[in-house]
């Protein structure tokens, strides 16, 4: 189903931009940062809700979780794409506990939440 490779796309973009910044941040010392525009050599506004949790978003730990959390995902990913009976809902939850993740992150999060209702609605309905 077309839906169900949109949402499959999003995840992986997501997820795999996640683990790759997050490894990228460890083996250079920092993340992908934009080089011009208003913005320019900041981090994204993710940066500051880890921030008042507690964690420095600089920090080993921030970069790790961003490597474990972005190969968690494209794992739940394989395992929605494959059609695992639990992959629906870990990508759902997945989704879920990625909004913190602004602004793209979240923005795609979104989409792939309302989609993955979509799809639940369209497969249902057969």
């Amino acid at each position: 189903m077309f839906i169900k490779w949109i949402i499959i796309i999003m995840a992986v973009l997501n997820f795999g931009y996640m683990a790759f910044d997050g490894g990228r941040a460890l083996a250079t010392g920092d993340y992908i940062r934009p080089t011009s525009g208003e913005y320019a050599g900041q981090l994204g506004p993710w940066s500051r809700a880890v921030q008042k949790i507690g964690i420095n978003p600089e920090s080993t730990a921030m970069k790790l979780i961003f490597v474990v959390w972005g190969l968690a995902g494209l794992a739940i990913t394989v395992a929605f794409a494959t059609g695992q009976p639990w992959g629906w809902k870990a990508l759902l939850i997945m989704n879920i506990c990625t909004l913190w993740y602004a602004m793209m992150g979240t923005m795609g999060s979104i989409i792939q939440i309302l989609l993955l209702f979509l799809l639940k609605m369209l497969t249902n309905k057969n």
